[in-house]
């Protein structure tokens, strides 16, 4: 702590300290002034009020406010006049407590030193004052003194620890909040990386396929459409340089690690031989397909086929021992895509947050279709999807 903040806090205590310093001083005041053995009463009111003003401090200067608790004690003492007051022993117990609960544990163990010694040093002089010659006080009543200061100090203490792992447990889970945050912020990142460099074949491949069709017809008209001819030129290089463009995007995109794939990106054409794919790994797989099959968008295609297979490997990781179902529906507008299991469902590890959902949320949004994942009703774990076809 900066050392004008530490002054700042010392002289400005906090409100529910002042009002309790309030508080205590009011009935100081009332019992000095009030008691008819105190004599001078304007001595003992001022000793009173002494011991009531420091409380204010109790949380930023615990170790001092013990001590000077104990000051006018020992004026009074050694003037000969003993404080026998209810809230001398108020004074005390809030000075000890504040020292347990708001010093550290070092400082907190030196602070009770302090206390315990000061109030045998008070007794030991209110003794030698009364009656030099005189045997030593009792250490009973100094035993019993000390036991019950001692007990708010040790209660003060439990306090503090108490507080301080609650802080470090929601410390802790602020920070792993926000690493969870920022694990999904990467994850989306990286999924939807993956998504563009796959697109990128599918559209580089259409952009290849318009550039050679526009350069073919282009050599077909030179003769007798020339002017023709000089336009389709235009288009064919305009395809070339995007597809130039769109492989330097590519390089932007791939990873270190990652070479440049030459395999055609698969599609619903593939559904089977992923099925049988995953047989082979001793995953059991039913397969469904209604409805009117037709051709698909290339990238709603590619997105149909990543949803089926990142849904099967969620399966084949996580369920355990299971038989999984696979549904495909050609609708009128969308394609309907579903994969249930039998297994264990969701566990503690992986509960519904892998990078393999992350990637299914994001080719459906990708397209405006919508992603349902749930528990199953007997068991086990639901994909479905819903991609509209144009």
């Amino acid at each position: 702590m900066e050392p004008a903040v530490a002054a700042d806090r010392v002289r400005r205590p906090r409100r529910l300290d002042v009002l309790l310093a309030a508080v205590v001083v009011v009935i100081a005041q009332l019992e000095s002034w009030l008691t008819t053995a105190y004599d001078p009463k304007a001595a003992y009111a001022a000793a009173a009020l002494a011991m009531g003003v420091v409380l204010a401090w109790r949380r930023v200067a615990p170790l001092t406010v013990v001590g000077l608790v104990f000051v006018p004690l020992l004026v009074m003492a050694l003037a000969g006049r003993r404080i026998e007051s209810a809230y001398v022993m108020l004074v005390l117990l809030v000075a000890f407590a504040a020292v347990g609960a708001y010093c550290e544990r070092r400082r907190a163990v030196a602070g009770l030193g302090i206390g315990l010694t000061l109030l045998a040093g008070v007794m030991l002089c209110e003794h030698l004052v009364d009656s030099p010659n005189a045997e030593p006080p009792v250490a009973g009543d100094f035993v019993f003194l000390a036991a019950i200061l001692g007990m708010v100090w040790t209660l003060g203490v439990a306090l503090r620890e108490r507080s301080q792992r609650a802080g470090e447990l929601q410390e802790r889970a602020d920070r792993l909040e926000r690493e969870q945050e920022q694990q999904a912020r990467a994850a989306v990142a990286e999924e939807r990386a993956r998504i563009a460099r796959e697109l990128h074949d599918v559209v580089a491949h259409s952009v290849s396929v318009i550039a050679v069709q526009t350069g073919s017809i282009r050599h077909r008209l030179r003769t007798d459409r020339p002017a023709e001819a000089a336009e389709l030129s235009g288009v064919e290089q305009t395809a070339r340089q995007a597809l130039a463009e769109m492989r330097r995007m590519l390089g932007l995109l791939r990873a270190d690690d990652e070479g440049l794939s030459l395999t055609p990106q698969p599609g619903m054409d593939e559904v089977q031989r992923l099925v049988d794919h995953m047989r082979e790994t001793g995953l059991p797989v039913e397969l469904a397909v209604e409805g009117d099959r037709r051709p698909l968008a290339p990238g709603v295609d590619l997105a149909a086929y990543r949803i089926l297979q990142e849904a099967l490997t969620n399966v084949l990781k996580h369920a355990g021992p299971a038989h999984a179902r696979v549904a495909v529906r050609f609708g009128e507008r969308s394609l309907d895509l579903e994969v249930a299991d039998d297994g264990r469902g969701l566990d503690s590890e992986h509960n519904g947050g892998g990078h393999g959902l992350v990637g299914m949320r994001e080719r459906v949004a990708l397209y405006g279709g919508s992603l349902e994942t749930r528990p199953g009703s007997d068991g086990g774990f639901v994909v479905k999807a819903s991609l509209p076809i144009p």
